[in-house]
């Protein structure tokens, strides 16, 4: 292991903490949030494409809307009511395809077809095209989801990863390696483990001299303090990780002390700088990108202004539409079979309220009243 729980008996000698807020958008799937909050993008988040005339048809039927997809996570909000939204964290999708759905709008159509997961919850989610022969939903919302899925090594705490080769760090897109520093000692054992640090503008990598596949890469955005502690060897570099992954405590000797201060100075600094503007990695080209970003700038603006002219029904809160989107009630795992006579095989027992039949309808045959729902308690 390169990394131990905190250590109760290590007093604090010298603390560099990072005012970090952790990261939910691309993490979380959140439903009916204020427009306002939904299209707030935090520090490194940025709106790749925006389309107009999307229809939410598995779980707001008829109603058209707008699909902002960013770089974290993909946002689907109303455009009558304001209270009706929904986000999406791409770290939650299971799996994106192309699906023939029966849009209330549009009729038979191809839709793009979103399975996720979050909480123990599955989660379907469907989006229709409005526009006639406009498939721009499917190629932005799946070419970002794959950039995202390719570039998690700048947003994830990774272990004896394929970084290296042949005593080299194999450098991302856009990173740039600031520094080498030999003679750092990993203290995950009682011996501990002589490797080099790494430093570039968007992470810390360790690796063991006697084993470059014995190695960590920590993005500094999972940073949350970087501290000299005393230690039983002595004083020792201490970096403390977020909730998102994990909440550790890694700790390394760096000899002399004044290289150690030296060290701990430059990684509390980028890791300041880069949380301010941090670099997530992912990255979508359009044909017609320069011409898009001049839409983004003109538009997003409009989007963000327009709230005072949508219908609020009274900010009644979340809507109870939640069953719209969950095909799962739990994550404790599927109910006990029940024998259906209809199909003549044992299926799972359903929840209260649902019949075989409505669970294949992307369309309920009876309204839900709109909005932005999600899943089971």
């Amino acid at each position: 292991m390169l990394f131990s729980q905190p250590n109760s008996k290590i007093s604090r000698v010298t603390t560099a903490a990072m005012n970090l807020f952790e990261e939910w958008e691309d993490q979380e799937i959140q439903f009916d949030l204020s427009i306002n909050k939904a299209l707030k993008m935090r520090n490194g988040e940025k709106i790749i494409d925006r389309l107009e005339f999307i229809e939410d048809t598995k779980g707001n039927g008829g109603d058209k809307g707008v699909l902002v997809i960013t770089n974290l996570r993909a946002i689907w909000h109303s455009m009558s009511i304001a209270r009706i939204s929904l986000s999406i964290g791409y770290n939650c999708i299971q799996d994106i395809s192309t699906r023939i759905v029966n849009s209330r709008l549009k009729g038979t159509t191809e839709a793009i077809y979103i399975q996720a997961k979050y909480n123990g919850l599955r989660y379907e989610f469907v989006f229709t095209n409005l526009i006639p022969g406009n498939t721009r939903h499917f190629t932005s919302f799946i070419g970002v989801y794959k950039a995202y899925n390719t570039s998690r090594l700048y947003r994830e705490l990774k272990l004896r990863g394929a970084i290296m080769r042949n005593g080299r760090l194999k450098l991302l897109m856009l990173e740039k390696m600031y520094s080498t520093i030999n003679g750092v000692w990993n203290l995950s054992s009682e011996q501990g483990n002589l490797g080099a640090f790494i430093i570039t503008n968007v992470r810390l990598v360790w690796y063991a001299e006697s084993n470059e596949t014995f190695n960590l890469s920590l993005p500094y955005i999972h940073i949350s303090s970087v501290k000299i502690r005393e230690s039983k060897f002595g004083e020792v570099l201490v970096i403390e990780t977020s909730g998102h992954s994990g909440g550790f405590m890694l700790g390394f000797r760096i000899d002399p002390k004044d290289r150690l201060k030296t060290v701990t100075k430059e990684l509390s600094s980028l890791a300041r700088i880069h949380i301010q503007a941090p670099e997530f990695g992912v990255h979508f080209v359009t044909a017609d990108q320069a011409e898009h970003e001049h839409e983004l700038r003109v538009a997003t603006p409009t989007v963000l202004n327009c709230c005072d002219e949508f219908q609020d029904e009274n900010d009644i809160g979340v809507s109870n539409t939640l069953a719209s989107y969950s095909v799962s009630r739990s994550g404790k795992g599927d109910g006990p079979p029940k024998y259906d006579p209809t199909l003549g095989l044992a299926v799972e027992t359903l929840p209260e309220g649902y019949t075989l039949s409505s669970l294949w309808e992307v369309i309920p045959t009876t309204s839900s009243g709109g909005g932005g729902g999600g899943g089971y308690e």
